[in-house]
């Protein structure tokens, strides 16, 4: 064994490693990119301070008193956009379905209570399956609301009814969007390496002189994923019940159909990667740089609506951004799949427009 340390041997091997970054155009664009995306993620996207929350009112008093309650409201900027309900199960069916996050009820007493200086004058009923969004409506709950014609401040003015986890258990909250997150790396992961992995072992070129179409080979790589994702799913809601006490308290039906069209979409994400990447190495590579943004733009990890507005609309891509509204909508909230159509076509779109992109990509490559 030698124990001399030769300078020489040494910065030959830094240098061949320096050339090899620099042949590595991946791996060499992954050095700055990922400070970059980490960077502008966590300083313009991540915002903790939610405002502009989609809320409706149902205004049983219909008085110009009630009506300035609801102008002071929007006047806190917690809320943004306001529509009008009908009735209180109104209002809880729009929460249900993820169309808003807080309704306001200001009842037919609201004059008589007021009168009376009697408290609370009206309700906010609050999505609290995020606890950040429950945070933010107990905010609006110690706001100053100015009343018409009278000069106190009515702390105290509304009375807040969490809806579906009062306890504030952070588990009801991440145990469901898990499933999401862990089937987005697990998957995209899987098949990342599928069409690399078949190229590194010399099978490629065997599959290429048989009848087999490119269209076919992805859908069956992919198919057995689909199956190991329901496995997945499984598991993580087998211990959400038994470890975490988690309800579900929607139909499983309607989760596994979700289930059976998030994954497919996810899993064209990896056969993209699988067909740019030449080596396993940059498959892993590609598949972690993906991943981040999902992970921290999804509403997973922090508010969506706490972002910037343009960030939404990017964050609207990835599937994994409806998948949570779909799950935490089904498990927590009761909501049918039926009432989450506006989150489903995104998954068809993705899936549709993800497997004919590694498909020609592949026809290329092969080219």
């Amino acid at each position: 064994m030698q124990l001399s340390f030769s300078f020489p041997r040494m910065w030959s091997i830094a240098t061949k490693e320096f050339l090899h970054l620099k042949r590595d155009r991946l791996t060499g664009g992954m050095i700055a990119g990922i400070p970059i995306m980490m960077t502008l993620l966590f300083g313009y996207a991540i915002n903790t301070d939610v405002r502009g929350l989609n809320a409706a009112v149902f205004d049983e008093a219909n008085t110009s008193v009630s009506r300035s309650l609801v102008a002071a409201a929007r006047a806190s900027q917690v809320v943004d956009s306001l529509v009008l309900a009908s009735s209180p199960w109104e209002l809880e069916q729009l929460i249900a379905n993820g169309k808003i996050s807080i309704g306001i009820h200001i009842p037919q007493d609201f004059e008589q209570k007021l009168a009376l200086n009697q408290r609370p004058l009206a309700q906010l009923l609050v999505d609290d399956s995020d606890p950040a969004v429950l945070g933010t409506a107990r905010g609006l709950v110690a706001s100053s609301v100015p009343e018409s014609g009278i000069g106190n401040s009515t702390r105290g003015t509304f009375e807040v009814r969490a809806l579906y986890n009062p306890e504030r258990r952070t588990a009801l909250f991440i145990v469901p969007g898990l499933c999401g997150v862990i089937l987005t790396l697990t998957m995209v992961l899987f098949t990342s390496i599928a069409i690399v992995r078949e190229r590194e072992k010399g099978n490629l070129e065997l599959l290429i002189t048989t009848p087999l179409t490119s269209l076919e080979l992805m859908i069956g790589k992919i198919t057995p994923y689909i199956l190991i994702g329901f496995v997945q799913v499984t598991l993580i809601l087998l211990l959400g019940v038994y470890l975490f006490d988690m309800p579900i308290r929607g139909s499983l039906t309607d989760l596994y159909l979700a289930v059976s069209l998030f994954v497919p979409s996810v899993l064209t994400l990896g056969l993209i990667i699988s067909t740019i990447a030449s080596t396993q190495f940059q498959a892993f590579q590609l598949t972690f740089v993906t991943f981040l943004p999902q992970l921290l733009l999804s509403g997973f990890m922090f508010p969506f609506e706490g972002m910037p507005v343009a960030v939404r609309y990017f964050a609207e891509i990835f599937p994994l951004t409806h998948f949570l509204r779909i799950i935490r909508g089904i498990v927590l909230k009761d909501a049918s799949l039926f009432a989450l159509t506006s989150e489903l076509w995104p998954l068809v779109i993705f899936f549709i427009l993800g497997i004919t992109f590694a498909t020609l990509r592949f026809n290329k490559r092969l080219d």
